[in-house]
This record gives structure tokens, C-alpha cells and sequence, in this order.
């Protein structure tokens, strides 16, 4: 087996890009809005709330949870959907580097 792209790159790299992939879409941007506008658990409404059929909703909160900034738990036949805040730190944690750099950064390029 040959080495994938992915194999160049460190593990905190690598969990970075699946998290912006996973934001890379406006729709899934909506639903964490959403999210965290009622915060709390949500069963169900969020179909209601976006332009959207419910299989696309379904398969954008599958992304949003596979990366791992959302969490799902079943509660009778319906999974109700919250913010993961351990899944938020990651990219807390690269956009405070970024900004910390910007603020101690003295020179102007291109």
C-alpha cells in the first residue's frame, strides 16, 4: 500500500482539515447556528428550519458529527442533535495561534 496525502501531515493538521471540511459547507454552518441559538438538545426541528430535505439535513449532521463539533444522542426513535464543545477547542486553539501571530507580527508583506 502506497502512502496517502494525509501521511505527509501531522495528526493535529490532519484533525484540522476534517474540521474545516466539515464547515466548509453553508448549510452546516446554518445548523450550528441554529444550534446555538436555542442551545440546547435538538430533536427533529432542525429539518424544519432550513430550505433543505430532511436526507440532506441528515447527511450534513452526519458530517457535522463525524468531525465532531456536534453530538447526537437517540432519545426514542429520534436522535436529538447539541454543540460538542471539546470538538470546538481544536479550532479555537488554531485561529488563537493565527490571531496571536497577526497582533505580534511587525512587518507588512506583499
Amino acid at each position: 500500500m502506497g502512502a496517502t496525502k494525509t501521511d505527509y501531515f501531522t495528526a493535529q493538521q490532519n484533525d484540522l482539515a476534517i474540521l474545516a471540511k466539515a464547515l466548509g459547507h453553508p448549510a452546516r454552518i446554518a445548523i450550528l447556528e441554529y444550534l446555538m441559538t436555542v442551545d440546547t438538545c435538538i430533536c427533529g426541528d432542525i429539518v424544519n428550519e432550513l430550505p433543505l430535505a430532511q436526507p440532506t439535513v441528515s447527511q450534513h449532521l452526519k458530517e457535522l458529527k463525524n468531525a465532531g463539533l456536534i453530538k447526537g444522542s437517540i432519545e426514542g426513535n429520534a436522535i436529538c442533535y447539541c454543540i460538542n464543545e471539546p470538538g470546538f477547542e481544536k479550532i479555537k486553539g488554531f485561529f488563537q495561534h493565527v490571531t496571536d501571530y497577526l497582533q505580534k507580527k511587525k512587518t507588512d508583506c506583499c
